[in-house]
């Protein structure tokens, strides 16, 4: 059945994907251009968080865990039929990195891990397209080279896209990379596409433009004063023609990005267009093969290879992703239904699902807690170390959001340490308020206590209410719909994709 996986796509391909069952991958993964969460939270607010915030899953650092994945590459490759000269050139230039360039040396360690589980997951007839830009470009087709064979290169298609930021110190970017290889070329699925031609005859001569694998657009040209008429093909004194050429689609696409006010715009921070994902899923898939998205976000993906026929598997490391903005686009633009058409793998809908999540994954456990309750998570790759993460609040009279730091227990041990931990970040960190998520209730006088010791935290005046600055919640009573007293939580609003993550599934 078709399936949005929760979780990291390096433990769902181990864990729970078979070899040789994916005719077509396409991947949009972070590219390692250091956008934080203030950027995105200024693009839909108008205003940045909080000065310390620098977390974001698009910026790298190459700490003690991404240390030891790069020192452990050579055994990776050779595991996964990478020959030893590939595999130690490999591993020796990523081990060079760190000591020039450590965050790209972290983002290539992670990256040739996922890459080479996810050829393990390939047909002999299988494609994939990498998507990337010019920030790590050059670097991936060396790992990509080394992964896949480099007599298996296809492409280096360049999606051309339209945008003006005035740049004054170089030339405007405006264009990402595809990086197209076949598992074994020459065996691979490749159905070949045309360019087709948009022709507009004018009082004065024509003009011809070419257009990307019959995606449709419509250039608008001032050289006459006219009134489109697009369903009968005529304008005033323009006459509009459309046809296909014998010429084969080359590897460069004009594709508007989407505009705000584009009808499949979700407001998600790295959406594609459907156009950009069509002639790739066409080229290299047949009706009724799977295609697999390993970072699927907003679910273009998914829905590029529904309406082609495709069968389809998506994975995503966050909880937002999956049960709001993919699950809604699934349910209200493909009118798909949960358990029928369609299935969600690793999110927990129950306190025992949790509990498995907790021993399977702490790190992921404690990223769908903070989810849970509307915040976002700090980066970091232990399963316990400090603020866990943080939601998000509007104060009246602050130029810049205010937040409830998270602290996430799975364990059993509990204690007023953690509540001394939290009362300590209330008194030196810039937080208004903090809240406590454990996955275990505790007992009746161990909820006593430590209800003693948050009240001494004392309330805070928000607009004209008051909220108790420390809180204690349970996962079985958030996912009894409880929530943390506190001003509505600021930035996972706003998408018109909010739904409620407790509201039964259709079918379910």
């Amino acid at each position: 059945m078709n399936t949005l996986y929760y979780g990291d796509c390096l433990t769902i391909m181990r864990e729970k994907m078979q070899p040789e069952s994916v005719d077509l991958v396409y991947l949009d993964p972070p590219f390692n251009s250091k956008r934080d969460y203030n950027s995105i939270y200024k693009d839909h607010t108008g205003r940045p968080l909080p000065d310390q915030v620098e977390a974001y899953t698009d910026t790298w650092f190459l700490d003690n865990e991404r240390m030891r994945a790069i020192k452990a590459l050579p055994a990776l490759l050779r595991e996964h039929g990478v020959d030893g000269h590939s595999a130690d050139f490999l591993a020796h230039f990523i081990s060079g990195l760190t000591q020039v360039q450590p965050d790209m040396a972290a983002y290539l360690g992670y990256m040739t891990e996922r890459l080479l589980w996810i050829k393990w997951t390939m047909k002999p007839t299988a494609s994939i397209y990498l998507h990337c830009d010019p920030t790590a470009s050059h670097y991936l087709k060396i790992v990509m080279d080394v992964v896949f064979g480099r007599k298996n290169f296809m492409n280096e298609v360049i999606w051309h896209y339209g945008k003006w930021t005035n740049a004054a110190r170089h030339f405007q970017k405006n264009h990402d990379v595809l990086l197209a290889y076949a598992f074994r070329f020459g065996k691979h699925c490749f159905n070949k596409l045309h360019k087709q031609e948009e022709s507009y005859h004018y009082e004065k001569g024509w003009h011809t433009n070419t257009i990307a694998g019959g995606i449709s657009q419509l250039i608008v040209y001032d050289k006459v004063k006219a009134t489109k008429k697009i369903e009968s093909g005529i304008y005033d004194k323009i006459v509009y023609r459309e046809g296909k050429t014998k010429a084969a689609l080359p590897d460069v696409w004009d594709i508007p990005i989407l505009n705000p006010m584009a009808k499949e715009r979700l407001d998600y921070a790295t959406q594609k267009p459907l156009a950009l994902l069509n002639p790739i899923i066409r080229a290299s898939s047949n009706e009724g093969d799977v295609v697999f998205d390993p970072f699927c976000g907003c679910a273009t993906t998914i829905e590029a290879a529904e309406k082609l026929k495709r069968r389809w598997i998506g994975c995503d490391i966050t909880i937002h992703a999956i049960r709001r903005v993919a699950r809604r686009r699934l349910t209200e633009r493909l009118h798909l239904q949960e358990g029928k058409d369609y299935r969600i793998d690793g999110v927990p809908k129950n306190w025992e699902g949790a509990q498995a999540l907790w021993r399977q994954d702490p790190y992921q456990f404690q990223k769908w807690c903070v989810e849970l309750v509307e915040g976002f998570v700090n980066v970091k790759k232990t399963a316990d170390d400090g603020i866990d993460g943080r939601v998000y609040f509007d104060m009246p009279g602050e130029k810049v959001f205010q937040s409830m730091a998270l602290e996430v227990k799975g364990g059993r041990t509990v204690g007023p340490s953690d509540v001394g931990y939290l009362n300590s970040v209330l008194q030196y960190e810039n937080i208004q308020m903090a809240g406590l998520i454990t996955l275990h209730a505790p007992g009746a006088q161990q909820a006593r206590n430590f209800q003693r010791k948050m009240a001494l935290a004392g309330d805070v005046a928000i607009g004209d209410r008051l909220y108790p600055r420390m809180q204690m919640l349970t996962v079985a009573e958030i996912l009894a719909g409880a929530k943390f007293d506190m001003p509505s939580p600021a930035g996972r609003s706003g998408t018109g994709y909010e739904r409620d993550l407790f509201t039964p599934a259709p079918g379910a």
